[in-house]
């Protein structure tokens, strides 16, 4: 029986990958916003929290690229419906923890399920959205880390304080990716076989899109990594993304370490996660406007990075200042040009390459920044541990002008087409 087409179904599907990423961060974040509770608990030193962070950015860096793979060859329904139903039963196991061995080995499990979101919500954008429309989707889901990491404050905190015990929070999280999983299931399917897709909106799909539907072989990581392109978004993505998890991971800790207490200041944990909600759309949205202005998608994204990838080093006074409002203010602007940033570099992967090895790409993207995450994340327990977070603060307002100059000189246009058909015209 012929079923009723859904109604701009392309944006249904960016809701879901929407709904994955804010259950995916309240799943990260559950444990860093008890980090002061457990800390206290198990007498925790700032380089023991670090300990139980790296093993989480151990197995999320090796799953970013080996989840990619395994998305390209299983398929985006498939593979991403996997990943969350693993990550799930984790973060719900977590709340059998009993020491720093075993909160280390369920947060390595945890990072190992998660690793495939980002891969696998890009690959869904590159299947499923013109390019004029790409920055969007792409800002929609990944504007849910900082929705998640907004929410997971207010939720967690709520849940602690119900039942005084850290242990139900770990339940009650993780049963969320299940809930999610249903509508996955039930609604996801790829544009060219999906029964409820009307033709007039795969046709406006596929007129936005620079790639033949018919597929090819999968060319290994080696093949890949011989294209400049993806070196430009490896090494943007190490020297950027450190940045964010330096605001999820160690932000609370951060206000403490400043004197602020975490029930008082809660609107100050919110504010960058709001700031980068809104930056998310904010650079895509910018991105999509000229576009649609006839600006090729490169120039586009390009320019994006250089208003916002430099105006980071707003941040740098916060090492300076112990005014609570001018702090979170900064903290909230930094995040916002993040984000924007961020935004573009998770476009380029379905800008630059053909869908079949977008995830692949994507997750090679995920693992250079899980690499300077890992790096990051022991620097930051060791510098706080032994001076504080001044020089730190000061680091992370620089760094991402790095990673704006490694993309804006590698991800460029290929001077003659690519005979494979990898890299695209952009």
């Amino acid at each position: 029986m012929q079923m009723r087409p859904i109604r701009n179904l392309r944006w249904w599907i960016g809701g879901l990958l929407f709904a994955s990423t804010v259950i995916n961060y309240i799943d990260r974040q559950t444990l860093s916003v008890l980090a002061p509770v457990l800390k206290t608990e198990y007498r925790w030193t700032n380089s023991d929290f670090a300990t139980v962070l790296i093993a989480f950015r151990l197995a999320y860096t090796i799953m970013q690229s080996v989840g990619g793979r395994i998305l390209d060859r299983l398929g985006t329904r498939a593979g991403l419906g996997l990943s969350v139903a693993f990550y799930s039963v984790v973060a719900m196991l977590t709340a059998t923890a009993r020491g720093l061995g075993s909160f280390r080995a369920f947060r390595f499990l945890l990072g190992a399920g998660e690793g495939s979101n980002w891969p696998g919500a890009t690959k869904a954008v590159s299947e499923w959205f013109p390019d004029r429309e790409r920055g969007w989707a792409v800002a929609l889901f990944d504007s849910g880390s900082a929705v998640g990491g907004a929410v997971a404050p207010f939720l967690v905190l709520g849940v602690y304080r119900a039942f005084e015990s850290w242990r139900p929070v770990f339940l009650v999280t993780g049963c969320l990716g299940f809930l999610w999983l249903v509508a996955w299931l039930r609604l996801y399917r790829p544009p060219d076989r999906h029964p409820r897709l009307a033709p007039e909106e795969l046709t406006y799909i596929r007129s936005g899109q620079a790639w033949s539907p018919s597929s090819g072989t999968s060319p290994g990581w080696r093949k890949l990594l011989s294209h400049r392109q993806t070196w430009g978004i490896v090494l943007g993505r190490f020297l950027l993304d450190p940045y964010w998890f330096m605001v999820t991971d160690w932000f609370a800790l951060y206000l403490t370490s400043r004197g602020f207490q975490l029930e008082q200041s809660i609107l100050g944990f919110w504010i960058p996660f709001l700031g980068a909600d809104l930056g998310n759309f904010f650079g895509g949205g910018l991105s999509s406007f000229w576009i649609r202005r006839g600006w090729s998608v490169g120039r586009a994204r390009r320019t994006v990075l250089l208003i916002f990838g430099p105006s980071m080093l707003a941040l740098i006074p916060c090492a300076f200042t112990g005014n609570y409002v001018v702090l979170v203010t900064l903290f909230g602007y930094a995040s916002f040009a993040y984000a924007a940033c961020s935004t573009m570099f998770l476009s380029m992967p379905a800008d630059v390459f053909h869908p079949r090895v977008v995830a692949s790409v994507s997750g090679l993207g995920g693992t250079g920044a899980g690499i300077g995450t890992l790096i990051s994340t022991y620097l930051i327990g060791y510098t706080a541990d032994r001076f504080s977070f001044g020089p730190v603060v000061i680091a992370a307002s620089i760094v991402p002008c790095l990673a704006t100059a490694a993309l804006v000189a590698l991800v460029r246009a290929p001077k003659h087409p690519d005979p494979e058909g990898i890299v695209l015209t952009f």
